[in-house]
């Protein structure tokens, strides 16, 4: 029961934040932005407190330590393998246009006999 009042309070803080944004109308954008920021963060400090809160923290640390172990292509790698998407695209393109084509020519020039003025 201690956690859901805790995740009620957060989310009351993320509104209050939320709401500190528009009644902050007249002020600079700086304080307005702020509130919202002291809102996500007071929300946050509030929901690691909970024992759901803290096996979602501890998730979000073991999912950014596998994707540090990530290998990612060189710079060489990278152009390489988009020069291909790009030839292949190219390609592509021409063998629909002329499919196209060659289907307008059927269609239009031999089976209707319409000719284009």
């Amino acid at each position: 029961m201690a956690d859901k009042i805790k995740f009620a309070l957060a989310l009351l803080l993320l509104v209050a934040g939320v709401v500190g944004f528009y009644l902050l109308a007249e002020q600079a954008m700086i304080l307005r932005v702020l509130a919202v920021i002291a809102g996500v963060g007071l929300c946050a400090a509030v929901a690691w407190q909970t024992d759901p809160g803290r096996q979602f923290f501890g998730f979000a640390k073991e999912a950014t330590a596998e994707a540090k172990k990530v290998v990612w292509p060189t710079q060489k790698e990278t152009l390489q393998t988009t020069g291909l998407v790009f030839a292949f695209v190219i390609i592509m393109a021409a063998f629909l246009w002329l499919t196209d084509k060659g289907l307008e020519w059927v269609l239009y020039d031999l089976i209707l006999g319409w000719r284009k003025s």
